[in-house]
């Protein structure tokens, strides 16, 4: 709790807040296109292409968005990005309940996506800035990674829920319309927070400016590892619904992937305790392996309370996956690109995500639930090969900048 207390002196506590909100919509977005589009329009055909498209955009968009920040600074970017991710989303809105076309509600879904702000890589962008400027202890550094990683999780578990809440309430537009009000609102405030001098735009000459050198190529290894995390998320989305559906019980799919949320938010907030003597690749190497081992009872699992008990368990690996990732992505990627990689990081987990939910719904109907789950304990299994056998080294740069 000290080092998070460090954490927060580092940004007041205003910044987190608005922040979390601020990212909150795009948990929101992916979601609940879906379900409005499904609600409007009475097709899943529909709203399947529409969620494709909005993850689409999001996904090739998004080092874009991470690359303008580095280059012109994230409160212009953060700015324009938040009202136009505002505005794109009100007219998906809008474009629904008027009854548009599916290409045209598709190319309105690619539009939200594309226009998203990511609040969140950004945030942690900015954070680790400010302890490295502050002259912050390697604990604190990850005790920041630990903590925007937990907001993100706390975010994706709840963006889900509350648009559940509003379908069964009243109407999935009015999650969305307040996820436009959410992210104009918020995405200003974390635009204009003082602290994103930490991330202005380097000037012209300077060595900041001039390291804008060619990734890596163990940062790919560390992309293909998230990418292989984000179709076990979309392997398990589509096993946890196909078995709830099976036990007739749909209705305790979201509730089921929340617990494994819960529990991975818990364990990332607790990774601030784990002994520094402990490296990263070690860390990353343990978090894949763990997260291999606790998949395989997923393949025999038939009930309910045992898929409860299970999946929960199994959240217990992603967050620290993800924050040992994002940990080793701050320590290879040139410093000037940073919000680039942690972007371009992220769009690998979405895209890898988005591909795997796509994929296992069809193999679910084919095959079952187990045939999902199996997909996820393969990817599991090869993200482990990849943490085995990458190198990733600290970029020689980052010390000179």
């Amino acid at each position: 709790m000290e080092t998070y207390r460090e954490v927060i002196g580092l940004t007041g506590p205003l910044l987190p807040a608005v922040s979390f909100l601020g990212r909150l919509p795009t948990a929101t977005i992916q979601f609940g296109s879906v379900l409005l589009v499904a609600r409007t329009s009475g097709s899943l055909a529909a709203a399947g292409l529409t969620g494709g498209a909005l993850a689409i955009g999001q996904v090739a968009c998004g080092p874009l968005v991470g690359r303008l920040a580095d280059r012109h600074g994230q409160r212009t970017v953060v700015l324009v990005f938040s009202l136009a991710n505002a505005l794109a989303v009100a007219a998906l809105v809008a474009g629904a309940l008027a009854g548009l076309p599916t290409w045209l509600l598709a190319l309105l879904g690619a539009a939200a996506g594309a226009s998203v702000p990511l609040i969140g890589p950004l945030a942690r962008t900015r954070l680790v800035a400010l302890a490295r400027r502050a002259g912050a202890p390697e604990p604190t550094v990850g005790a920041a990674l630990s903590f925007e990683s937990t907001l993100d999780e706390v975010s994706f578990v709840l963006g889900p829920a509350l648009v559940g809440l509003a379908a069964v309430l009243a109407h999935p537009a009015h999650a969305l319309g307040a996820a436009a009000v959410l992210v104009a609102l918020c995405g200003t405030g974390f635009a204009l927070h003082p602290t994103a001098r930490a991330t202005a735009a380097p000037a012209t000459g300077t060595p900041r400016a001039r390291a804008r050198s060619r990734m890596p190529r163990s940062f790919q290894a560390l992309c293909a590892s998230l990418a292989l995390q984000g179709a076990m998320f979309g392997a398990c989305q589509a096993g946890i619904t196909a078995l709830t559906e099976r036990l007739g019980q749909p209705d305790q799919a979201g509730l089921v992937y929340a617990a494994m949320g819960v529990m991975s938010a818990g364990a990332g907030f607790a990774m601030a305790a784990v002994p520094g003597r402990i490296g990263l690749r070690a860390r990353w190497r343990a978090a894949t392996a763990t997260a291999f081992v606790l998949s395989l009872p997923l393949l025999w699992t038939g009930g309910l309370g045992v898929l409860y008990a299970v999946v929960t368990v199994l959240g217990v690996a992603y967050a620290p996956h993800l924050i040992t990732v994002f940990a080793l992505t701050e320590r290879t990627v040139p410093r000037a690109r940073l919000a680039e990689a942690m972007a371009f990081a992220t769009s690998a987990l979405t895209g890898g995500q988005a591909v795997s939910v796509a994929l296992n719904g069809r193999l679910t109907e084919s095959h079952g639930p187990a045939a999902a789950f199996a997909v996820g304990s393969a990817a599991a299994a090869l993200a482990c090969v990849i943490a085995l056998t990458a190198r990733p080294a600290p970029y020689s740069g980052n010390r000179a900048s």
